[in-house]
Order: C-alpha cells, then structure tokens, then sequence
C-alpha cells in the first residue's frame, strides 16, 4: 500500500443514562483497551458512512442504532497506531469519523459489548458532588510542571490553557471537555501519550485509556451533548416516554456533570413548555407520589431553539 493511502474508519459513541449514570456502549475485548463501536468505511459496499457504521455496530453489538448524528472528523497523525497484538496497516493514514447516538435501549446481550460509566474515563468531569480532588492533588500540581516546562510565549499559552480548563479563578466550564482531555494529552498525564509517542515514562492514573484516539472522540462525544443540551431538547432521547421533573433533573445533572437548583429548573422546564403532564403519578416504594410528564414534540415547531441553558446550580 502506499506511504499516502488513507483508510477511512467509523466510529460512534453510543450514550446512554441508567439510575443517574451517563453510559457509553464500549466494546471489551479481554486485555485489550476499551474500544467504541467501529469500524472501516468500505466504498464498495456501504452506500453512505453512516449506513457502514450502522452496519458494524449491528455485527459488534447487535445493537440498531436510533438518534445518530456526525461529530467530526479526526486525522491527526499518529493517534491511531494499534494497540498491542492488534493488526493493522500501518502504511495507511487513518481519517476517523466519529458519530453520537442516544438511545434509552440496552443492547442484546453480546459478549464483548458492556455499558461503562463515561466518568471512568474522565473522572475530572463530574462535579455534581463538589469539585474531584483528584483536580487540586493531582492535576493542577502536574500542569504547573507542564507549564513551567516551556519558556516564553509557550509557557504564557499553556497558563492561560490550564486556566480556561481547569478554572484558577474562572467558573467551571462544562464545555470544555475536549479542551481538557488534550491538554491533559499533551502534558504526558494520560496513557495514551506514551503509547501514542512512544516516549519513556508512565502517566498517572487519570481514568481508563481507550484503544486508538476513542478517548479523543468520547470527550468530544460528552462536549457535544452538553453543548446541546442548552439549544435543543435531546436529553428526552434518553428519556422514557413518562418520567417525573426529578429524573429529567437527574438525568440533566448526570450528562452536565452538575448539580442544579431544584426549583430553577423546574421554573426552566416550564418556561420553555418542553413537558405536559400526564394525569398520571408515579407509586415510589417510599416518598409522595409524583406528577409523570411527558415530553412535548410541538415545541419543535414552537421556537427554534428549545433546550435546558444551565445557569442555575445547587
């Protein structure tokens, strides 16, 4: 093959939440790294690249795909080296597409397929329980290293980076979950930069790696669904077709990775006129029963921007 051959690969990070716990559909090979559902694009036999991704997240989890949308295309160079004991062509120059899907489904039962926690792979992202420690004792400390590592213009950069990242002084930005994963890449505090470097030395254990740069495409995953979650109403995607204000809540705070103020949001919902209720209420084994909503699909024809803007925390 030759030295300039691209090989075209298709990845997707399927999100899901269960009992208040954003979940990522990972394929899980026995001593092998954590991979997303992927695959090659094959020009000859897949008439679109989503209906190609379609087709191997069938074969790897025998999962049907719902609300899919495309998130961007990654080739930078040397981030999708095979991990060890995996083949592949190293001649070719792979451009990853990657994708999210959201479903409230789970996948059939499939061996090599599990639902994982997406906080185990960025454990500095959920703050719904005060700030991680892990930011102050472990993170900060190292990227002062990093940044007094550089002179300069390039050491100025890199403080204002770890700045805009990780607060020093700003409000915590949700967003920024990209931003802070290649940060942390770039300062040798994540596996996969030695892996991807071949460089000497060992990173500290700031959350579960990922095989090729799925880590790279998960953060951008979690930035995008955060992001919309402010402009469009896709948390109902995984939400059941009736649920109470205090599951939207939960499920809102476990994607953001925030804690809100109860009656804001509630206040917020409303204004919006993004749920109805039912008539109905739930019957908790403990506790009052609560009204059951459901989502209204004619707020997408009401405004052309209906979504949850979270400005207001516990």
């Amino acid at each position: 093959m030759s030295k300039d051959a691209i090989s075209i690969g298709l990845s997707v990070a399927i999100v899901s939440v269960e009992g208040e716990k954003p979940s990522v559909l990972v394929i899980a090979r026995l001593g092998e790294a954590d991979a997303l559902p992927f695959g090659p694009f094959d020009p000859a036999h897949h008439r679109t690249l989503e209906s190609g991704l379609r087709e191997w997240v069938g074969q790897q989890t025998h999962f049907e795909l719902g609300y899919t949308e495309q998130l961007y295309t990654f080739g930078d160079r040397g981030r999708h080296l095979p991990a060890p004991g995996l083949r592949s062509d190293r001649a070719a120059r792979v451009v990853s597409v990657g994708y999210l899907a959201l479903t409230r489904q789970s996948a059939a039962d499939v061996p090599q397929s599990e639902w994982r926690g997406w906080y185990q792979y960025f454990p500095w992202e959920d703050w719904r329980g005060g700030k991680p420690a892990m930011i102050d004792s472990v993170i900060l400390p190292a990227l002062k290293k990093f940044t007094k590592g550089a002179e300069g213009a390039q050491s100025e950069a890199r403080r204002a980076r770890v700045r805009l990242c990780f607060g020093d002084g700003l409000p915590w930005d949700e967003e920024k979950v990209l931003e802070r994963y290649e940060l942390l890449y770039e300062a040798g505090l994540v596996e996969e930069y030695f892996r991807d470097s071949g460089a000497a030395g060992q990173a500290p254990a700031l959350g579960t790696a990922m095989l090729y740069d799925h880590r790279r495409i998960l953060a951008t995953a979690i930035a995008r669904l955060r992001g919309k979650l402010k402009y469009r109403p896709v948390v109902f995607e995984l939400m059941a077709p009736v649920f109470t204000l205090l599951e939207l809540q939960r499920t809102v705070e476990a994607l953001a990775g925030l804690k809100l103020h109860k009656q804001n949001f509630r206040r917020l919902v409303a204004e919006q006129g993004l749920v109805e209720g039912t008539g109905k209420f739930s019957t908790p084994a403990r506790g009052r029963p609560a009204e059951l909503f459901r989502f209204r699909r004619e707020v997408l024809r009401e405004r052309p921007a209906p979504g949850l803007r979270l400005g207001t925390r516990r």
